[in-house]
């Protein structure tokens, strides 16, 4: 490492993959010991926690939109027709 500056030095990932011995980190530490004390129950892998509603259709909601912008258009349309100016 005689040839290399601060920043490469300070920053060499095959040096510190090279590592005999690697600390595990403050969270790995602090579960493997609450585990030690009382190891948790199984679970399954990303489980929901609830159950999901089915969605409504992809054409009733559409349905929903266009009917309420075609209810705008007609409310604009009495609103400007029945104006006193």
């Amino acid at each position: 490492m005689t040839g290399q500056d601060a920043f490469d030095r300070e920053f060499d990932i095959q040096w510190a993959d090279a590592a005999l011995h690697k600390e595990p980190s403050a969270r790995a530490r602090m579960l493997a010991a609450r585990w030690k004390a009382s190891p948790p129950g199984p679970a399954p892998f990303r489980a929901d926690p609830d159950p999901v509603l089915p969605r409504r259709s992809s054409w009733a909601s559409t349905a929903l939109v266009l009917g309420g912008v075609v209810a705008l258009i007609l409310l604009i349309g009495y609103a400007r027709t029945h104006s006193l100016y």
